[in-house]
């Protein structure tokens, strides 16, 4: 049984909202961003498809007053609006918005297009929203981003409590919305969110849904790992399949607080497995269908289920992997650890494998198609505590054991469904694709639970975005008419390197709004994501958030403000990020240190399972007072996020330290560079060293003459100091089949370690840890 934001200085932080305002005065005569205070007359705005128009410095705002590059608005008498704001607290960069502090320095031209107009080039530092988009997003402008975060800061439980009673709940919650602890000096760390409140996830992901009238919509569509393999469930359908499912567990004596592992591929059945386990009150814990023998039992040694779920097997483009048989040896050697596991469902994947051929053992094996469709389609929901967990999902760990981090029902379904709502500006009539899978964080937040608690129609997708060609996302946008695609810029990367024929042979019209996941997207990916993928008329949401965070943290709302190619913008409501030096000092202004998080949020996990002492530990004892994410991040003098990636990926290079997001941005920024990863070797003079995996640009040969062209990128964008001292030429990244790339591996080839590889059977394709290891002195 399972037992259940001071942003900156005002100079700069406070410009993030400081450039709503410049884009106010841009489109007062004809967008929701209008300024009703003052009579303004607007400069002249250069044509977004000539270069930037250089303004003489009269003209031009400071970099603090707007810090964007816009053309300053003027009142009737030509003077500058100006007001000084001081303020300490976490709404600096709100109670700034509408006024112009002191500038410390001057931007003597316009760098901006608008979605739609242009191309987004290395001369643009912006990207407008269009006021069409805006004029029909949730959240059209500045001032009602302002309206509703100042509200979630100021008054956190009267903002959230608004939003959760749109939700079900048969009991409300007591008084008292959310009660935190987040200083370890002030006793145990403890994080509740409307504790007492009695609800169901999958109640109101699916009943919700159908008693609202949306069970003739369509909830899921799969696409299969071939073309024309497909299928489709409407709520009710869904809704029928869950509880036949939620039946046939009560039958084998599945109850609430029990845990059940999933080891499934992207089929309809994995988001059905995790929606039956909420709806009976038991905990689930999916693991990616492509981890080991050894690393799912160790899972299962950790959480004890009472059953796993899988199938017998599944293609992954051209290869079948056989997950059946890694489950069987999963189980023998959690039994040698003293769990034993009495049954295990098996769903028979025909496209895969027969069932004549799949190893069985009898009493305990248990085939899907002979047993759960025997059960009746309703079944009564198990109601439950908002703080009786709902998941567990166990991430990697710097010790090697894996941390199983678990979320609780109430917060988390009300800030994975707030944020979905609000970071891709769903409409009812928007086709979601998420091409994570179900086994991350993303694929349980954004795939299942978030887009249908919202009544959304999702796309599942079993196969691989490059099978059988390169051309396989956008021929499923096309097919589907998909609105919204959120993807990793791993994947935004190895698709660009193939070029852009494999895109622009489709439509893509339906397209509305892009998002990425995962890790920093580079400038140059996001631009080709941006420009070639969305036609220059998409926005895209590039979020940061963590398996622990449940949800989006920093992210652009579409339509709301400008975006910056490679940044992830601004916090979402009830997030107070702040960035600290290594004594746990806040530092203000344009600044680089770590990410951390003042005050909790409902979406925040609540615990390392079985380990409250190393969930201390790990993300609240290295700066008390604040949440420690564990991730660089720098702010710009606009008050712009931007991720540098986890700081121990920072490279300590003779003192200085470097995140190697920061250098593999400069390498991608070359013409001949499709995707870089760089890690830190030991150096007998400067400590670490720099050393950089570069992948390029298809049919490009390696030469010492792209070597030498390579370091010197990175010399003139960041610095000698940042030089490579080793450029290994990459065929490819070792990379997950979700697309991560396994910079445990690099830094072993790196430094020669190759007898400490580790499990390499997570990898999309094995095959690249040979070819690196050859190319190791090339």
């Amino acid at each position: 049984m399972i037992a259940g934001f001071a942003l900156g200085h005002m100079d700069a932080c406070s410009s993030q909202l400081l450039l709503f305002e410049a884009y106010n005065f841009r489109h007062r005569h004809k967008s929701p961003f209008l300024s009703r205070n003052h009579d303004y007359h607007i400069h002249p705005f250069p044509s977004a498809n000539k270069k930037s128009t250089a303004y003489p410095s009269s003209s031009c705002i400071s970099s603090s007053n707007f810090g964007l590059g816009y053309p300053m608005a003027t009142r009737p008498d030509g003077s500058y609006p100006r007001k000084i704001i001081t303020t300490s607290d976490h709404l600096r960069h709100v109670d700034s918005m509408g006024t112009l502090p002191s500038g410390t320095g001057k931007i003597s031209y316009l760098n901006a297009v608008i979605l739609g107009d242009s191309l987004a080039s290395e001369e643009n530092d912006l990207v407008l929203p269009s006021p069409e988009f805006s004029s029909q997003a949730l959240i059209p402008s500045s001032d009602k981003y302002i309206e509703m975060y100042r509200r979630s800061i100021v008054d956190p439980a009267g903002f959230w409590s608004e939003i959760a009673s749109l939700f079900y709940w048969k009991q409300k919650w007591s008084d008292q919305v959310y009660s935190e602890n987040m200083d370890v000096r002030k006793g145990p760390i403890n994080i509740e969110w409307f504790k007492g409140g009695i609800t169901n996830v999958c109640f109101n992901a699916l009943d919700r849904n159908v008693q609202a009238g949306l069970g003739a919509k369509t909830a899921i569509y799969w696409e299969g790992n071939e073309p024309g393999q497909d299928g489709s469930l409407t709520y009710t359908d869904l809704l029928e399949r869950v509880c036949q499912l939620a039946n046939y567990l009560k039958d084998i004596g599945v109850g609430k607080g029990d845990a059940v592992v999933i080891y499934l591929p992207m089929l309809m059945e994995l988001p059905i497995a995790m929606l039956a386990c909420a709806r009976i009150a038991a905990v689930h814990s999916v693991v990616f269908a492509g981890f080991s023998a050894e690393s799912l039992a160790q899972r299962i040694t950790d959480c004890k289920p009472k059953a796993v779920i899988t199938c017998n097997a599944v293609c992954r483009g051209s290869k079948v992997i056989h997950l059946k048989d890694i489950v069987d040896t999963a189980l023998v050697e959690s039994a040698k650890n003293g769990v034993s596991v009495d049954v295990c469902l098996t769903y028979e994947n025909q496209s895969a494998m027969k069932r004549e051929t799949t190893n069985w053992m009898e009493g305990r094996d248990a085939w899907w198609q002979d047993t759960v469709p025997k059960f009746p389609t309703t079944c009564d929901v198990e109601w439950v505590d908002a703080e009786d967990p709902l998941f567990l999902l166990y991430t990697s760990g710097s010790t090697g054991k894996p941390k199983g981090v678990l979320h609780t029902t109430g917060g988390f379904m009300v800030y994975t469904a707030t944020t979905f709502k609000y970071a891709f500006d769903y409409k009812l009539s928007d086709i979601y694709w998420c091409t994570a899978d179900c086994g991350w964080i993303t694929g349980h937040s954004y795939v299942t639970y978030g887009p249908l608690l919202n009544g959304a129609t999702v796309i599942v997708f079993e196969g691989a975005p490059n099978y059988p060609d390169p051309g396989r996302c956008w021929d499923i946008v096309d097919k589907y008419k998909v609105t919204l695609f959120y993807t990793a810029p791993t994947l935004v990367r190895s698709l660009m390197r193939e070029g852009n024929e494999y895109v622009t042979r489709y439509s893509r019209k339906s397209l509305r709004v892009l998002g990425s996941v995962g890790e920093p997207i580079n400038p140059s990916a996001w631009r080709w994501f941006f420009n070639v993928v969305g036609d220059s008329r998409c926005p895209i949401s590039d979020t940061w958030w963590q398996t622990e965070t449940g949800g989006f943290m920093i992210t652009p709302l579409p339509g709301a403000w400008p975006l910056k190619p490679g940044s992830a913008t601004f916090p979402f409501f009830g997030v107070q990020p702040v960035i600290v030096d290594d004594k746990g000092t806040e530092l203000e202004g344009e600044c680089s240190g770590y990410l951390c998080v003042k005050s909790s949020w409902p979406g925040a996990f609540r615990t390392l399972y079985g380990d409250h002492e190393r969930y201390e530990t790990t993300y609240f004892k290295p700066f008390p007072g604040y949440y420690f994410s564990g991730d660089g991040c720098s702010r710009d003098k606009d008050g712009y996020h931007w991720l540098t990636g986890r700081v121990d990926d920072v490279i300590n290079v003779s003192g200085h330290r470097i995140g190697s997001a920061e250098v593999e941005s400069a390498l991608v920024s070359h013409p001949q560079c499709a995707e870089a990863a760089v890690v830190g070797v030991e150096h007998e003079v400067k400590g670490q060293a720099i050393y950089a995996f570069v992948t390029l640009v298809e049919g490009v040969p390696y030469s010492e003459e792209l070597r030498k062209s390579l370091v010197a990128t990175v010399r003139n964008q960041i610095g000698a100091f940042a030089a490579p001292d080793n450029i290994h030429w990459a065929p490819g990244l070792p990379k997950t089949r979700s697309g991560k790339i396994m910079r445990r591996i690099l830094r072993k080839i790196a430094s020669r370690q190759l007898d400490e590889l580790g499990d390499t059977s997570t990898l999309a394709d094995p095959s690249v840890v040979d070819q690196l290891i050859a190319l190791r002195d090339c």
